[in-house]
């Protein structure tokens, strides 16, 4: 093996992490392991299998496991034996291990050999190995933790604070004209805030995060979560009522419906403003549904009049989950009767609702005569929809036909009727070989 054939097949995922995890919890840990120490194994398998076994205590086998994969130099695999042999008390071997591809360049190893480092009484040799990296995001939380751990925690913040400095510079062409100029890393703002909050100095970590424009990272406010976490509710809903965006609003309901306060949940949503009311309402919606209000949420949802997929999508979920699937495509039929047309997009809808009404046969026959029933995502589609109704075996016939395109869909279906050999073989098929894509460089002519 060689580090960029693992590379590919681990993009290819042979048999990808969910459907090992899916081998282990049926009981076929055989399978797994067979996989896992095949000559030409899948790393998933082996993975798997060495976190099995060094979940055993058996660590010197675990390592043995993923062995071959570390000595074709991949770093995945080094990764994966740093943190075993770091979680089994062998710190000084894990650090020996990541050191080589930190030095060869690999950002993440810069950041794990930094932790392991630290973690293991040699702090400062991991901070001096971080400082120069500043500029990229992962490593600049790295720094933080390492900075904090030294009690150099001011100066951590005084380097963030120079990254905040006005005159910065296009980090991709280098001038301060360019309208792409930014601050870097990215995440500076809170991670400044995360250094004075860490260091008891809330309010200071509170007035960082009003001075500076931040970035909202996976639909987490970084300044409402703060108020959160320090239980500063009222600043919360301040914030929210004024600038705050709909993730502040979704954070304070989230906040208020784990303290038992769903009505004041409810409110946090109804009061935000216009500009993000298809999120609040969905939000809103999703919120009357948990608290057994599914029939309030669908009114909050039809009241936007929208037709965008996700809104159609969660207001078709909500009418079959309180048992109105005829309603559901009683609105279906006027959207499309309104816009003269049913895209795909929507059209996919009426399947789990026809099949609610006992029509799923009527439903395939309808998806299979549909313009775009021919592309390549229908049969993926009908399957699941076949197998979501109680009948596999016809999904799996179903799919049959064109049995590689659709692996990701057949082969779960093939597990789960016993059938795993058949989906292994499935799974393990050398599809054709296409070069991984190349990165992207910067560019200010189109195509961008």
């Amino acid at each position: 093996m060689d580090a960029a054939t693992l590379q590919r097949r681990a993009a290819w995922q042979r048999v990808p992490p969910d459907l090992v995890d899916r081998l282990l919890a049926l009981g076929h840990t055989e399978v797994v392991r067979g996989l896992a120490l095949a000559e030409d194994g899948d790393w998933f398998c082996a993975r798997a299998w060495a976190r099995l076994l060094a979940g055993r205590g058996e660590l010197d086998e675990a390592i043995a496991v993923v062995a071959p994969y570390v000595d074709a130099g991949w770093w995945p695999a080094a990764e994966e034996a740093a943190r075993l042999l770091d979680a089994g008390g062998r710190g000084e071997e894990a650090i020996a291990l990541v050191r080589p591809f930190e030095r060869d360049g690999e950002r993440v190893a810069l950041r794990d050999l930094a932790l392991l480092l630290a973690r293991h009484g040699q702090g400062e040799e991991a901070y001096e190995l971080l400082v120069p990296h500043l500029t990229d995001w992962l490593v600049a939380e790295a720094l933080v933790d390492v900075g904090l751990g030294l009690g150099r925690g001011d100066e951590v913040a005084e380097l963030l604070e120079a990254r905040l400095a006005p005159g910065g510079v296009c980090p991709r062409c280098g001038t301060p004209e360019c309208a792409g100029a930014s601050v870097e890393p990215f995440n500076a703002v809170s991670l400044l805030a995360s250094v004075r909050e860490r260091q008891g100095r809330t309010d200071e970590a509170v007035a960082v995060l009003r001075a500076y424009d931040f970035t909202v990272v996976n639909n987490r406010d970084p300044l409402a979560d703060l108020l959160v976490r320090h239980d500063r509710l009222d600043e919360l809903r301040a914030y929210v009522a004024g600038e705050g965006p709909w993730e502040a609003a979704q954070q304070l309901a989230e906040a208020l419906e784990a303290r038992g306060d769903v009505e004041g949940a409810v409110d946090a949503y109804r009061s935000h403003g216009e500009e993000d009311r298809w999120h609040t309402s969905y939000l809103l919606a999703q919120l009357l549904a948990r608290h057994g209000r599914g029939a309030e949420g669908i009114e909050v949802l039809r009241a936007l009049g929208s037709a965008e997929d996700w809104i159609v999508d969660a207001l078709c979920e909500l009418f079959a989950a309180e048992g109105r699937a005829e309603e559901g495509l009683a609105h279906l039929d006027a959207l499309k009767a309104r816009r003269g047309q049913e895209e795909w997009e929507l059209f996919r809808l009426r399947g789990s609702l026809m099949a609610a009404c006992g029509r799923l046969d009527e439903a395939v026959a309808e998806a299979l005569a549909h313009p775009e029933g021919g592309g390549p995502y229908t049969p993926a589609w009908l399957a699941r929809l076949l197998a979501e109704a109680g009948r596999p075996e016809e999904a799996v016939a179903f799919l049959g036909t064109d049995r590689l395109e659709q692996t990701r869909v057949l082969a779960p279906l093939l597990i789960d009727l016993g059938r795993v050999e058949e989906a292994v073989t499935l799974l393990r098929t050398p599809r054709p070989q296409v070069p991984l894509p190349q990165p992207v460089g910067y560019s200010d002519c189109p195509p961008f």
